[in-house]
């Protein structure tokens, strides 16, 4: 009997064919465990009154954004995130209705995991990893207790990397253009998608694919850009931006005259910039033989693909994903429901490293745990940011173009060095 169980468990948590019986288990009981914190956990407002004020004078006919501003702040989210707590502002009693939306939160934070199941299993997870996506306790926090919007941003990303994934880009640069529309850090993600892009289809189909993203975010604008396009771009799209100290979750242990100042910002800046170009210019084009070859084959040949290597599921995945760390290792500032960003990247992150499973676990625990301390501290803060910097460190030196490609380039090493 004991054999026979162990059996069974072994198979959910290793064997592939298994997978989905496995990822139905994890969503089932996660959907239970969202319903629970639902009944014993009381609900905190933050930003969802706000939320509903900006609505109620868009509803009222303004469009300019300097005029719509609410208890906790002005609008400063694009033209998306104002059409989806629209339709919020509707059915739940124009935001009295709390309990209701706690339930649609309830169950977009479910089609999130749901979402991550099946990414996971383009890119060959194992079983087991799906057991780690429910633990974040302040994961269902954002998504039941507090309402932030990010929630509705993260959705349509991750939609867009399962489309990515599956080569249905057209319909992937619309989704993502979706989730920018709603949340402007969804824009940590476009360096790591232009490098798909070019080497899967080449230079011109990549200048058409951006060109769909702006024209999408132009449409969706369209009637607060000819309001007042100043205001609309300024504050929507605000790269300038200065964060409030008290608030910050990354950079606790740098005073407040350093965090606030021009020269801290450019520092990130630049270092946010050097860390993706020497991503691109030494790991995510390794396959193709290095990226003087992908460059050289792209503006060659404009209209064909540039890269020399297939652009599978996995490295889709671990590049879009790496693209989005390093923008949130060098972001200004972090605040408590920007860990929805990257939570549930998390497993497959410390997987793309060559660490032992139980470092991998140490520092999905020490991320995990520096966003559950409020108000942060120097010794959190900094131990999130070593955590993220390891992760990305153990990228670097382990699989940053996916394991899919190395276990590949093993078997036909010939066939990719003669491409």
């Amino acid at each position: 009997m004991q054999s026979s169980v162990f059996k069974y468990v072994r198979a959910l948590l290793f064997y592939q064919q298994y997978f989905w019986f496995t990822a139905s288990l994890v969503v089932l009981g996660d959907a239970i465990l969202t319903q629970l914190v639902l009944r014993f956990v009381p609900y905190t407002e933050i930003d969802w009154e706000t939320y509903m004020v900006h609505i109620d004078l868009y509803l009222k006919g303004e469009r300019n954004y300097v005029n719509i501003t609410g208890p906790t702040g002005p609008l400063v989210y694009p033209a998306g995130h104002v059409y989806i707590h629209r339709f919020l502002h509707l059915i739940t009693d124009a935001g009295r209705n709390v309990a209701q939306a706690q339930q649609i939160y309830a169950g977009l934070y479910v089609l999130s995991i749901a979402l991550v199941c099946v990414i996971y299993k383009k890119a060959k997870v194992p079983n087991w990893t799906l057991l780690l996506l429910p633990l974040s306790k302040r994961l269902h926090s954002i998504f039941v207790l507090r309402l932030f919007n990010d929630c509705w941003s993260l959705i349509f990303v991750q939609a867009a990397i399962l489309a990515f994934q599956s080569s249905w880009d057209d319909v992937g640069i619309v989704l993502f253009s979706l989730a920018v529309s709603v949340k402007m850090s969804a824009i940590l993600y476009l360096p790591g998608l232009l490098v798909i892009l070019f080497k899967r289809h080449g230079l011109f189909a990549t200048f058409r694919h951006i060109l769909v993203l702006a024209c999408t975010q132009i449409l969706l604008a369209r009637s607060f850009l000819i309001a007042n396009a100043k205001s609309y771009l300024q504050n929507a799209f605000d790269l300038s931006r200065v964060f409030l100290y008290k608030w910050t979750v990354n950079w606790r242990f740098v005073d407040e005259r350093t965090f606030l100042s021009p020269a801290w910002a450019k520092g990130l800046l630049l270092g946010h910039i050097t860390m993706l170009i020497a991503f691109g210019l030494f790991r995510w084009c390794r396959g193709d033989g290095g990226v003087a070859r992908v460059l050289q084959r792209g503006l060659r040949q404009p209209g064909r693909p540039a890269g020399l290597a297939p652009v599978d599921s996995d490295y889709v995945a671990t590049v879009l994903m790496t693209s989005n760390l390093i923008g949130i290792i060098f972001a200004r500032s972090l605040h408590y429901q920007f860990y929805s960003w990257y939570s549930q990247q998390l497993p497959l992150l410390t997987q793309r490293t060559r660490f032992p499973f139980i470092m991998q676990m140490a520092l999905i625990g020490a991320i995990e745990y520096a966003w559950n301390v409020y108000p942060s501290t120097p010794l959190s803060s900094g131990l999130l940011l070593a955590a993220n910097l390891v992760i990305l460190l153990g990228i670097w030196f382990g699989y940053p173009e996916g394991k899919v490609f190395l276990k590949r380039s093993k078997v036909y090493p010939e066939e990719l060095s003669q491409k």
